[in-house]
């Protein structure tokens, strides 16, 4: 017999000041939250759902990269990701997310390259937040290495 899992993430909205709408979860920080300045009455300096959202993608890439390198004892030494969503007109003629892109440089030790490329595809397609979204997520991926040091002993 299996057990299903059931996560809940519960966030609550209420308005904040100046055009702003205050997010709460229970033992998180508070965030102000604002239309992003490039939207109608949009206000500059406050994180927007737009913002949120590629956040979210990101990062949720990045926990589940970390995550399978742990489980796979790779030896994760860096991981660095430019995130950017692309907003414009959709085929359905509204105004919408079209793509979210992750350019992920991933370093490791010389000679797990492809290891590290494998955990970085695996992550790609195991990413909740972006197996959530009804738009692609693409993850343009470089791995790099560095040789690892052998220490020079003193004769």
């Amino acid at each position: 017999m299996s057990t299903m899992k059931d996560f809940r993430f519960p966030v609550e909205v209420e308005r904040g000041p100046n055009r702003t709408m205050t997010l709460t979860a229970r033992g998180k920080p508070q965030l102000s939250v604002a239309t992003p300045p490039e939207f109608r009455n949009g206000v500059a300096g406050f994180w927007s759902p737009e913002d949120l959202l590629v956040a979210a993608a990101s990062t949720c890439y990045a926990l589940t990269l970390r995550s399978i390198a742990e489980r796979r004892s790779l030896p994760l030494l860096a991981l660095e990701i430019d995130a950017a969503g692309h907003v414009t007109k959709r085929a359905d003629r509204r105004l919408g997310f079209v793509v979210i892109e992750l350019a992920v440089t991933v370093t490791t030790e010389a000679a797990f390259e492809e290891e590290a490329e494998r955990a970085a595809r695996d992550a790609e397609n195991a990413c909740l937040v972006a197996n959530a979204l009804a738009i692609p997520v693409e993850v343009e991926l470089t791995v790099k290495s560095v040789a690892a040091e052998i220490p020079v002993l003193a004769g």
